[in-house]
């Protein structure tokens, strides 16, 4: 019962739609004891030989009366006990993916997506369960089990009554022996759910890579594996479930039993009437639903609070970026000053940044260069405030990074990562993602900007085409142009392009620089490559080899250094002349 306490806050908010929905409940639970209690008197006056056709029209009119406000009474409960159910799950689920945005790397880095995602349909839906089923499961229960249990006593005989009641204290035992297993082995199977989910994502996002390998076999084996674990799990619940019919039945029959020896009793005594006695074994027979409810209730609840145990830990987490309460809400502007002594990854003692310093005025253009895995990534990570932990400061506008919100700063930035996200949509909504309400004319200037314009309008719908899920329609080279339109959209302070040329031609990769360069000449761009030709132009160019800055200069300064950035350029250069000479 834990979970209902834990939902306290959701049940004093619609504490309105509860009580009028178990008021109703309780209405029908009083017209349900209407028709046994008719069914005796009739069989008595039967056997009496005084019914006659009027009075039986009167019962009968009666039982249909009971049926309809049973009926209309019923539709009310439920409006009132479902539907207000259905709000906690929108509640829950709105508020956990507001915190999921909310969130920083470690959080994604630490939980799967399969997971989530999990955690954000299968376990919500049964904790809405709990609202709707379980407040009307244990309420109809009460009510329910109440009523018939005092209709038993006073309109038939409670000596019987107590006789019939004997084996229920059983019930409760079971239930509890029962409840306990069955909140263990669900959780259990919520965890092979989110296993077997998080399997599916990947999967399908990694379709790709699975069929370039030829691992289609494999894979499908490997999610029969999981599948089957799901299946076993969910059996283990199922094999524990399936007790509580079984054992509330034998229960049920050993109050049946009593109940026909001691009423027998009672009526060669003239204790009671055959017609009471028949109204008793109906009142019995109404209790049946009570008792099988409190099984089925359990159930609902060690699901429920399983699963709200899951998604309460997800709430609990919190995002390590955490903004000062007078954090700067002013717009990002002037240069930039980066100074970081030591910089590592949580959970990791090994520094990925060492000393990496660097000044860049308003309107320039940094060049970082570097082998694979040197911190290029990492150095525009902090930029970005992923990660505030590292010795050092990052000012922009002589002003601590940290000392803006994230909203002052990450929205006068446009980054373009190397892995380029396209959304399910249209070329046009992903282009004009940041600002929806963006004219068509300045959509077609961005991707003029970045020479991907005249392949959009060769599309069969132009801008209208719908790019399927994750850009799968678009080769390398499209996704990152159009990539760099749509930070292109909010007119950033701050552009980074973080190796988002790689699949680019040379010449379109030129004419996309000169453009920038002409459009952003009141703007600060910094470019991160392998490729010489991106950065050749900047202001100041850093390479960066493990974390550190191993030379620095414009390109005319690295090439007198004669270090990696030279033998980089003309191996490069080697390359384009070779390739030139093929065509």
């Amino acid at each position: 019962m834990g979970i209902y306490k834990k939902l306290g806050w959701f049940f004093k908010q619609e504490k309105k739609a509860y009580i009028t929905g178990v008021l109703f409940l309780f209405l029908v639970a009083i017209i349900q004891l209407v028709p046994p209690r008719i069914v005796g008197v009739i069989v008595d006056e039967v056997g009496q030989g005084t019914l006659t056709l009027k009075r039986l029209i009167q019962w009968l009119s009666i039982l249909v009366i009971a049926a309809i406000a049973s009926y209309l009474f019923r539709y009310i409960w439920r409006v009132n006990i479902w539907g207000t159910s259905a709000k906690l799950e929108r509640i829950l689920r709105t508020r956990l993916f507001n915190h999921f945005t909310e969130m920083d790397n470690s959080f994604f880095q630490k939980y799967r997506t399969g997971d989530l995602m999990a955690h954000a349909t299968n376990d919500l839906t049964a904790v809405r369960n709990v609202a709707g089923g379980g407040i009307l499961t244990l309420a109809d229960s009460v009510i329910t089990g109440g009523t018939t249990i005092i209709a038993m006593a006073l309109v038939v005989d409670w000596r019987l009554t107590l006789i019939a009641l004997i084996p229920l204290p059983l019930l409760a035992i079971a239930s509890r022996v029962l409840g306990s297993k069955l909140h263990e082995r669900f959780r259990g199977a919520q965890a092979a759910f989110s296993n077997m989910n998080d399997k599916a994502q990947e999967s399908i996002s990694g379709m790709k890579v699975l069929k370039t390998f030829g691992q289609e076999d494999e894979d499908v084996e490997e999610f029969r594996q999981k599948t089957k674990q799901v299946v076993a799990e969910n059996r283990k619940v199922y094999k524990i479930d399936s007790l509580f019919d079984p054992t509330i039945t034998f229960i049920m029959g050993i109050s049946y039993v009593l109940t026909i020896i001691m009423g027998g009793r009672y009526i060669n005594s003239g204790t009671i009437t055959i017609g009471e006695l028949i109204s008793f074994i109906n009142y019995i027979a109404m209790l049946v639903w009570p008792m099988f409810a409190i099984g089925r209730l359990f159930n609902i609840l060690e699901r429920g609070s399983a699963s709200y145990n899951r998604v309460e830990k997800l709430l609990l987490e919190r995002s390590k970026i955490i903004e000062k309460p007078s954090a700067l809400t002013k717009k990002i502007r002037g240069d930039i000053q980066y100074s970081i002594e030591k910089f590592s990854y949580p959970k990791s003692d090994v520094p990925t940044l060492k000393e990496v310093h660097f000044e860049l005025k308003r309107g320039q253009t940094l060049g970082v260069v570097g082998k694979t895995g040197a911190g290029k990534t990492s150095i525009f990570k902090l930029l970005l405030r992923e990660y505030d932990r590292y010795r050092g400061r990052i000012l922009y506008g002589n002003e601590d990074i940290r000392d803006y919100t994230l909203d002052a700063l990450l929205q006068q930035i446009g980054y373009v990562p190397q892995d380029q996200f396209l959304f399910s949509t249209s070329i046009k909504e992903n282009i004009r993602f940041a600002n929806p309400e963006l004219s068509q004319e300045e959509v077609e200037k961005a991707a003029e900007l970045t020479a991907i314009h005249t392949d959009i309008l060769e599309m069969p719908n132009g801008y209208d085409t719908v790019v399927g899920e994750r850009g799968v329609s678009l080769s390398g080279g499209q996704k990152q142009r159009i990539s760099i339109a749509r930070a292109l959209i909010i007119k950033p302070e701050l552009l980074i392009l973080d190796d988002a040329l790689s699949a680019v031609d040379a010449k379109t990769e030129e004419r996309i620089l000169s453009a920038l360069k002409k459009e952003r000449s009141e703007q600060t761009t910094i470019i991160a490559a392998h490729r010489i030709s991106s950065v050749m132009h900047a202001d100041e160019i850093i390479v960066i080899d493990n974390g550190e800055v191993s030379e620095r200069g414009t390109h005319a300064d690295l090439l007198i250094q004669n270090g990696w950035y030279k033998e980089m350029f003309d191996s490069q250069q080697l390359e384009q002349k070779i390739e030139g000479g093929a065509d």
